[in-house]
Order: C-alpha cells, then sequence, then structure tokens
C-alpha cells in the first residue's frame, strides 16, 4: 500500500527535473484513455504542492516516513489504516485516467478506488533443485511473474466521529505467488489438485487467487471507534504480507513462509484512546474457508498499544486458538510483534511467534531420525521462531533493510526438515519514480540439523534476487 508521496515527488524532482511539457493532463477528456494514462503518469512526476494542507487525523502522527519505507503507520491488521488515520492512497494513474467516463465518476462520487501492479523478479542461487524454503521465489535461478494484482476498494472514513461508514475490498492476485496464498476451498483445485513431482512446489505453475474479499462497517459511537470486518482478511500479526509493495525486502523469512496467510470470518478491532487498540474475532480456521470440510471455529485476540512518544509499539496476539487436533492448516499460533524507532529515518521491528498443531499424523514417538511424519502414531509438533528488521532510509528514495532471523521446526511438520535455520539477508528499495520501486538484495541461509536446502541436498543457500513493481 502506498501512503503520501510528496516527499517522494520532490525528489524525483530533484534528482530528474522534467523538461518536457505536457500536452495534456489526465483530466482532459477530450483525450482518450491512454492519452490520459500516459499523462497520469506524467503528473506523478510532478511535485505537489508544499503547502497543500494535511488530511486531518485523530490518531497520532505517522511515526515512519513513506516512502521509501513500504508503510507509514505502526502496524496494525484487520484494518485499511489505524482507526483515526485518514486514507494515506495517493489516487492512482488508473483512477485519474479512468474519471472521464461514466464509471470513473461514478467511483470518485462514491470514494471507491482502483489500482493494483504488476512484479517481476530474477534469481541467482546456489541451490540448482529449489529455493525453498525461502518464499517466493521458490525456482532456483530463473526470471519469475510473481504478481499481478487488481484492487477494488472503498476505505470507511474512521477519521470523523458523526456517523456509520462503510468499505469493502477485492483482490485479484494472478502469478506464482497464488502457491503460498491459496485457501482451501476458493479457487484451490488449481494447486490442491495438481501434483507437479517435477517443480518446487506442487500445482499449476500460474494461478488466480481471488485473495481478499471482505466488507468493513465503522461504528463511530463504541469506545472511540469500532470497525467490524467480515469475509477473507490477511492473517493479523505479520511483518511481512503477501502483497509485494507492503515488504521491507522481496523474499520473506522462514517465519512468515511457515505461519498462517489468510482467515475467512469475523474481525473487530475497537480504539480504546489513542495507545491502545483491542481485536476480537472468529473464522473459520487458518487458510481455510468457512463452507470447506476442514474449516473449524477458531478464535482470536489481540491488542495493540503505542507509546505516548510514538517511539514504540508492541502487539502481542492469539492468532489462532481452538480444541481441534490438526487438519488443513490448524495450527494453534502465539505471536507476538515489537517496533521501535531510534528516529524519523531509522527503526526496528521484531517478531516472534510459538506455533503447534495438535494429533499430527506421523509425527508421533518412534519415527525414523530426521525424517519428517515418519512415525506410525500421530503426535504434536511444535515449531518458534524469531526475527528482527532494522531499516534505515537513506533519503527520500531509498530505504535498506537488514533482517536476521532464527527458526526452529522442531518436528519439520511446517517445512519438512526437522531442524534449527537462521537466514540474513540484506536488501534495498529504490523508487525510480512514485509508480515504479526496485529491490535487490542478498540472502544467506543455513540449517544446523539435517540438509533441508536445495531439496535436501545442501545445509546452506546463497542467493541474490532483484525484483521491480510497476503500480497503475
Amino acid at each position: 500500500m502506498r501512503t503520501t508521496r510528496y516527499a517522494l515527488l520532490a525528489a524525483c524532482l530533484a534528482i530528474a527535473p522534467v523538461t518536457r511539457a505536457m500536452a495534456s493532463g489526465s483530466d482532459d477528456c477530450s483525450q482518450g484513455f491512454a492519452s490520459r494514462f500516459a499523462a497520469a503518469y506524467r503528473e506523478d512526476a510532478q511535485p505537489a504542492d508544499p503547502d497543500a494542507p494535511a488530511a486531518p487525523r485523530r490518531a497520532m502522527a505517522s511515526p515512519l516516513p513513506s516512502p521509501p519505507f513500504p508503510s507509514a503507520e505502526w502496524q496494525l491488521g484487520g484494518v485499511a489504516y489505524p482507526i483515526g488515520v485518514p486514507n494515506l492512497n495517493s489516487r492512482y494513474p488508473l483512477e485519474k485516467a479512468l474519471a472521464c467516463n461514466r464509471f470513473g465518476k461514478w467511483m470518485t462520487d462514491n470514494r471507491i478506488e482502483i489500482y493494483g501492479w504488476l512484479n517481476g523478479s530474477v534469481n541467482a542461487s546456489s541451490s540448482s533443485h529449489t529455493n525453498y524454503p525461502l518464499s517466493y521465489a521458490t525456482r532456483p535461478n530463473r526470471a519469475e511473474f510473481n504478481q499481478a494484482l487488481l484492487r477494488i476498494e472503498r476505505i470507511p472514513d474512521t477519521v470523523q466521529t458523526d456517523h456509520i461508514d462503510w468499505g469493502f475490498h477485492l483482490d485479484n492476485l494472478y502469478g506464482y505467488d497464488y502457491h503460498y496464498t491459496t485457501m482451501k476451498g476458493v479457487f484451490s483445485n488449481q494447486l490442491l489438485n495438481n501434483p507437479r513431482a517435477d517443480q518446487p512446489q506442487t500445482g499449476k505453475t500460474y494461478g488466480y487467487d481471488p485473495m481478499l474479499f471482505y466488507a468493513d462497517l465503522y461504528l463511530p459511537h463504541i469506545a472511540e471507534g469500532m470497525v467490524v470486518r467480515v469475509g477473507r482478511y490477511l492473517s493479523l500479526p505479520d511483518i511481512e504480507a503477501q502483497f509485494s509493495p507492503n515488504n521491507y525486502l522481496v523474499t520473506h523469512s522462514v517465519l512468515y513462509t511457515a505461519d498462517p496467510y489468510t482467515q475467512m470470518g469475523v474481525m473487530t478491532t475497537t480504539r480504546l484512546n489513542a495507545q491502545w487498540t483491542v481485536q476480537l474475532g472468529i473464522n473459520g480456521g487458518n487458510d481455510t474457508a468457512v463452507w470447506n470440510h476442514s474449516s473449524r471455529p477458531t478464535l482470536q485476540a489481540c491488542v495493540r498499544w503505542v507509546s505516548k512518544d510514538n517511539n514504540d509499539m508492541l502487539y502481542p496476539c492469539v492468532n489462532s486458538f481452538n480444541t481441534d487436533d490438526y487438519n488443513y492448516n490448524n495450527v494453534q499460533m502465539y505471536v507476538t510483534t515489537w517496533g521501535h524507532r531510534f528516529s524519523d529515518d531509522v527503526h526496528i521491528l521484531t517478531e516472534a511467534y510459538y506455533m503447534y498443531g495438535r494429533n499430527i499424523a506421523g509425527y508421533g514417538p518412534g519415527g525414523e531420525p530426521g525424517v519428517a511424519g515418519s512415525s506410525p502414531v500421530a503426535g504434536k509438533a511444535g515449531e518458534y521462531g524469531i526475527v528482527n528488521y532494522i531499516n534505515v532510509a537513506i533519503s527520500p528514495l531509498n530505504m535498506i533493510s537488514f533482517r536476521n532471523e532464527w527458526y526452529n521446526d522442531q518436528k519439520g511438520q511446517r517445512t519438512g526438515y526437522a531442524t534449527r535455520y537462521t537466514t540474513h539477508t540484506l536488501g534495498m528499495t529504490h523508487w525510480v519514480s512514485p509508480d515504479v520501486e526496485i529491490r535487490p538484495e542478498i540472502r544467506y541461509e543455513k540449517s544446523y540439523d539435517v540438509d533441508a536446502y536445495d531439496g535436501g541436498r545442501k545445509g546452506y543457500q546463497l542467493s541474490a534476487i532483484v525484483d521491480a513493481i510497476w503500480h497503475y
């Protein structure tokens, strides 16, 4: 998600001033769609009015500059923005180009946005068969088409406290990354019904996932505001996210790769005051549609605290809790995220969790040493880990991030290998323009108890990757 781009626009102008005159603007309805679309990109290269008033808000000031960071706000799942924060989205080129027709005018009048991005990558790896458990670039030494996403949304106005407001969100994802986002019971036949022994991941190479679909209802008179979300939404507590622009780095930690991605149910987010927010919800289980036979009623509960000086954020969550045995991804998950800001340009984020599943076939006592799932009886399998991000803005156009991780898949139920892992990743985000970002990174990882890389052939992996994101 992009946020206010004024600083980035000014920096772009200073580094590469626009010298050609524009024949027409994106609001010139005498021009065709393609001309208006191109004009919107040219306009994005112009500086915004530095004297333009900031949007009203009743939350604390944004703690982080975005860009170059992927978000200006401290982490909070279950809502588009923390309650009291205005919609910080820019007006995207596609929206500008559509504004002249009836559909575009209707969307503008009703605060409905339509936008998205295209994301591709290329990687080089010391592995030759698979990069897993690195994600999402699982196929080694190749170019990959990761994500084409089209989003349609309406964000409720949670700054005002006068009236009930509403919103909705629809995400359509196509690309290789569907391997990690798919929910059982939602077009999951592409993945689950297509075994591919010759590929690092099962399923069709590229697939479609209606990744998010939910409705929001904002109730301003409950505490200091409550948002009720109903539908399929992102799992709440992670630093990392499924969507490329929301991440500090291209690749994901093992900790994130192995945990839940989305849930389907009802989630409430209630602001008690500017510092405290509580969340309670019930869903059908991790990555499982409520209508699927694998669904189990599952509780979620989180609390987010932000210090008065806005320098610290603590976000403990019971992300998944029920009393059922393991079925499709039914793990119990307890997780905490902490963020600390040293300055406007430097902050850290740290996440730790413990997960486990009950009565999982093949994970009781008596299995073959080092072979995951080889026990003749069922048993409990758990995993835990910690990941830390050090994030530095080196200019309005550039940021670097250094991620370090330790992870223990005790019985190998999540990654396929019963081993401890460490990963170390250094990456950069460079904004070529307000609509194009490039992210190179280098990563070294190691498994300590068994060889877990290149399909069990190696105990380490060195990789380099670069991706590009084009927003439209």
